[in-house]
């Protein structure tokens, strides 16, 4: 079936070249086909006459579809582009039969509000059941195409980047199909060079070209398919955009969803009730129970009973138990239905035996036609009682065997826990390392330890006053005070010692009062441990009690009970300690945060809004390993966001694994951000056994890294698209393939987000009473080691380089790349006032005298009506705003090697940034990046003493530095207060308005007496060494 659109004509069109006129063309697009016709020149009222022709899938439903018609008038100059002159969204359901079509005009309407567009298209729709021929009934040689015609039709379910030649392509001409004029041509110059073809989508047609298909190959090119881009060549940097995707999210069950059309469901009319954002996956359930009066060896008198699974290849097997008549196993296996390869499924209950050949105790057979399909949330499947029978099918044995079997998707309870036939190559703890999982992060508190002085500390050589100071230590987190100035016996310090502590606390807080005896060495004078669950939370900035402690003498411990208590006096130590609530314990970076409550769960708002994400896919994978002799990928992906990390299932031996799981997070905090890594699994206990050397060593590696901030996604809309997977390495920038996800956001109230909008980005305590910035640094990096060291005791665990990794541990390191980017990233915010210095030394140049006339009007009314100022300039940035509209973002930011300098760097400068701290590179190479950082730093350094220069320029006008200055400067201080004072403010500003944009006649070339004085104005730079 095809779907045939002739375009006839067009009336009254909108002229768009500036010229009074256009140069119109029609682009159609009915289900991500995309045809146009050819461009008719200067001709408000053209006429086209031409037919496109699009492929009409059997099994969708057609008349729900649309068809969307636009007309755009092609610019050539000054760079290639279009201008929308109206469009036409036209239901299938209005097409008719071939024969039963007639000519329609239809009113063009606007596609978006500010939309200038009038006029008429005529068309023609209807249905063929096969592709009208060409006028001269033959498929058109590729180069009898006319010059000035740029149609093609759309080619639906065509082979991406297939290489068709020109005596193939006669045979393809069912799927592709030229129409159009053709014009004769000399065959002699047909070339034999290969024609590759695209399959256009949607999101792939941009503006026109400067140079069409046909046009590059009069000059020479060959001949493309390919999407129209404004440059007139592709590059691989294409690879590293975002693309579209359109997965079959929500599928619906086939055949009511049981493999052979016996389910509990009506003609597949049903959804899933959940996993709406991803695609549906379906899998043959069968959960082993228990087995009953099992018949015993007649050698041992019992038996050693597991249950075998077999579904034509496959194969699934359960732990047996030993000596035991009635064992309960209840596992589930399952199958996935694009690997079946039976149709029966066989359950046999067998004897281990240690020596010979395991003996068979049972089956029971069942027919996959008659297995019942469950979709949660309906109740699980009761299993039932089934009668073994023998291994011949002589009748029935003695046993019974309890089994469910049913037929269901990833959604269902089972699934995560599954055994599953594509892992069966995995055992021992590999398997645990393969399921997918949900962790949460720990807990994490500040412990704010305030001490604050002690009393009666006796140094062990009773010659000398100590030097004291106060060491505490938390697990593997160390801090100190300083040393006490005054050397005596009751010191004083009022030192903050601030740590990082996870529920639950497991380690305590140990306080040391520790004497400086030689600059190498440290005395320790007293001690007292502390758990810590003993101190007081507080949720605000009130203070808390402080408390007295004794110190025990170092020394005494199990050995000397007796010493310990002959000791009648004991120094002591002032301390005030609390748990602080009122924090946000940050364990990543603020640029991507993904949480930003405090600790105390009472503090929390309620939440704003829900975040899905669909996993779906990775495509184009590079192998990470070799395995027998190729390589391989046994990939899966985690995210994070807030105190939830998901891990997938892994996906063995593949470069383009589907994992179709879909997560849930509350968010407190649309402007947050959610991190997705890829890794390869390093951790199954694949063909080789590894020892528990290797096993430790093992580390899984990085694939690729995506990151997706919430407030640049507009609610309620679901995004489909394919992130690049790219990873910086040694030798440059790699993309390691591409992971494919489906992102929701839902608000649940516009008042609340508002709100949100408004409130501080950190709980009130990191303003009230903030850190330093090298708190900070240490306390994320201590919060960073726990959670790693946390998660890492999770089954399976949640690996410390994966963490690491999902929460860049290593931000804060020194690169040039980055520094190179953000430079260029400050550049680019001070681009807009560079060009608005331009245009206003353009304005008062007098370069475009209408401009400068009309600047020196707004000028006029600006000062007669100063009432006007502020309300002119916020209607500006409203237009300024609803003008961008336009060009907004169609889809979420992703990793831009562009702006992260990542193509044009050095090879040494990502050396050194792959560096280890401290370097282990050759002293000469590291004497070269020493001075190489030498001449960066001289650069900034004579910057930072220009900015310097200046302000000391500014500081000298009233300091009497240059007297002659000074003076000069206060009587002109004191004429201008005068003449302020008389003068009407209107006018003042209206003088020295009109002497800014003054004509260039009476402009001078040499700085003005102002620039002068201030140059010769003396600083501080000639005192320095």
């Amino acid at each position: 079936m095809k779907l045939v659109v002739e375009v006839v004509d067009a009336h009254d069109l909108m002229p768009k070249d500036g010229e009074g006129s256009a140069s119109p063309f029609v682009e159609v697009d009915f289900v991500n086909q995309i045809s146009r016709t050819k461009t008719v020149p200067k001709n408000l009222n053209p006429i086209w006459n031409q037919k496109l022709v699009f492929d009409i899938h059997q099994t969708e439903n057609f008349h729900h579809k649309i068809i969307e018609v636009s007309l755009y008038n092609e610019r050539r100059v000054p760079y290639p582009g279009r201008h929308f002159l109206g469009r036409v969204r036209i239901p299938c359901s209005n097409a008719v039969k071939k024969g039963e079509e007639a000519y329609q005009r239809f009113q063009l309407e606007k596609k978006w509000f500010f939309s200038s567009v009038k006029g008429e298209i005529g068309l023609k729709i209807y249905i063929s059941p096969e592709a009208p021929p060409s006028e001269s009934q033959q498929p058109p040689d590729i180069h009898k195409v006319p010059s000035e015609s740029k149609l093609f039709a759309a080619v639906p379910k065509a082979v991406d980047n297939s290489t068709v030649t020109t005596a193939e392509f006669n045979k393809k001409v069912a799927t592709v199909s030229w129409i159009g004029s053709t014009s004769a041509q000399d065959p002699k110059e047909v070339t034999k060079e290969p024609v590759t073809f695209h399959h256009l989508q949607k999101y792939q047609v941009q503006q026109a070209a400067g140079i069409s298909a046909v046009e590059r190959h009069s000059q020479g090119f060959p001949l493309t398919m390919q999407p129209a881009r404004p440059q007139a060549h592709h590059s691989h940097e294409d690879d590293y955009d975002l693309k579209d995707t359109n997965p079959q999210l929500g599928e619906r069950w086939p055949n009511g969803g049981a493999y052979g059309g016996r389910g509990w469901m009506s003609g597949g009319e049903r959804f899933a009730s959940t996993y709406d954002l991803v695609e549906q996956m379906f899998y043959l359930y069968v959960r082993v129970v228990k087995a009953k009066d099992l018949p015993p060896s007649a050698i041992t008198a019992s038996c050693d009973p597991y249950v075998e699974v077999k579904l034509g290849n496959y194969k699934g097997r359960t732990r047996h138990f030993e000596r035991r008549m009635n064992p309960e196993w209840n596992q589930v296996f399952a199958f996935s239905k694009e690997r079946i390869q039976s149709s029966v499924l066989e359950v046999f209950v067998k004897d281990k035996e240690m020596i010979a050949r395991d003996d068979y105790l049972g089956r029971v057979v069942f027919d996959l036609n008659e297995i019942p399909t469950r979709v949660p949330p309906d109740s699980p499947l009761a299993p039932q009682w089934y009668r073994l029978e023998h291994r011949r099918g002589e009748g029935k044995v003695r046993g019974e065997i309890m089994v469910a079997v049913w037929m269901g998707t990833q959604a269902d309870e089972a699934f995560p826990d599954a055994w599953h036939s594509d892992a069966a190559t995995v055992y021992g703890e590999g398997v645990f390392n393969i399921r997918s999982k949900v962790y949460v992060s720990p807990k994490l508190w500040y412990l704010r330890v305030n001490v604050i002085e002690a009393q009666d500390v006796v140094s062990n050589d009773r010659s000398h006053l100590p030097e004291v100071f106060v060491k505490a230590q938390v697990g593997n987190q160390v801090l100190r005070t300083k040393i006490c100035q005054t050397h005596t016996a009751n010191p004083l310090w009022n030192e903050d010692l601030v740590f990082v502590a996870a529920e639950p606390f497991e380690e305590q807080l140990i306080v040391t009062v520790e004497d400086r005896v030689h600059p190498s060495k440290d005395e320790v004078l007293g001690k007292i441990s502390m758990p810590i669950d003993m101190f007081e939370k507080r949720l605000d900035h009130r203070p808390v009690h402080s408390r007295w402690f004794n110190l025990e003498k170092y020394g005494f411990g199990i050995l000397e009970p007796d010493r310990r208590k002959e000791q009648k006096f004991s120094s002591r130590i002032h301390l005030r300690v609390c748990l602080e609530g009122g924090y946000h314990v940050l364990d990543e970076s603020t640029m991507y945060i993904s949480d930003q409550r405090p600790t105390a769960r009472q503090l929390w708002k309620q939440p704003v809004g829900i975040l899905e994400v669909g996993i779906l896919s990775a495509q184009g994978l590079l192998p990470m390993k070799m395995k027998d002799g190729r390589g391989s990928t046994d990939a899966y992906c985690v995210a994070k966001y807030g105190q939830k990390w998901v891990r997938t299932r892994t996906i063995l031996d593949t470069l383009g694994p589907k994992w179709n799981e879909q997560y849930t997070w509350e968010v407190y905090d649309p402007c947050t951000v959610i991190t997705l890594g890829v890794f390869d699994n390093c951790h199954l206990g694949g063909a080789e056994k590894p020892t528990p050397t290797t096993a430790s060593a093992a580390r899984d590696s990085r694939i690729g890294k995506v990151r997706i901030r919430l407030s640049t996604l507009e609610a309620h809309r679901m995004y489909t698209h394919s992130y690049p997977l790219l990873v910086l390495q040694p030798n440059g920038v790699k993309k390691m393939g591409e992971l494919q996800l489906a992102v929701r956001f839902t608000t649940l109230s516009l008042a609340n987000m508002i709100y949100v909008y408004g409130h501080p980005l950190l709980p009130k305590m990191h303003y009230l009473h903030p850190f330093t910035v090298n708190q900070v640094d240490n306390l994320r990096y201590q919060a960073m080691n726990i959670v790693a060291v946390r998660l890492g005791r999770a089954e399976p665990p949640l690996r410390k380089e994966v963490v690491e990794y999902m929460l860049d541990v290593d931000s804060h390191m020194w690169s040039m790349r980055r520094s190179k980017a953000n430079f260029f990233r400050i550049m680019s915010l001070l681009s807009s006032m560079f060009s608005m210095s331009r245009w206003f030394g353009d304005v008062c140049n007098w370069k475009n005298s209408m401009t400068t006339v009309l600047v020196h009007i707004l000028f006029l009314i600006l000062i007669w009506y100063p009432e006007l100022i502020l309300p002119t300039l916020f209607v500006y940035m409203f237009l300024i705003g609803m003008w961008n509209y336009r060009f907004r973002p169609r889809h979420p930011p992703h990793m831009d090697i562009k702006l992260s300098w990542a193509e044009a760097v050095h090879p040494d400068e990502l050396d050194e940034e792959f560096d280890t701290f401290p370097s282990s590179r050759p002293n000469d190479i590291v004497r070269m990046r020493y001075d190489r950082i030498r001449g960066v730093a001289g650069r900034i350094q004579t910057v930072v003493g220009d900015i310097a220069t200046q302000g000391e320029r500014f500081q000298s006008l009233l300091s009497w530095r240059d007297p002659r200055a000074t003076s000069l400067f206060i009587m002109f201080s004191l004429c201008a207060a005068v003449v302020l004072y008389v003068t009407p403010f209107r006018v003042v500003a209206l003088i020295a308005g009109l002497y800014y944009l003054r004509h260039p006649r009476f402009r001078s070339k040499l700085p003005s007496a102002p620039s002068n004085f201030f140059r010769r104005l003396s600083a501080q730079a000639d005192s320095l060494l």
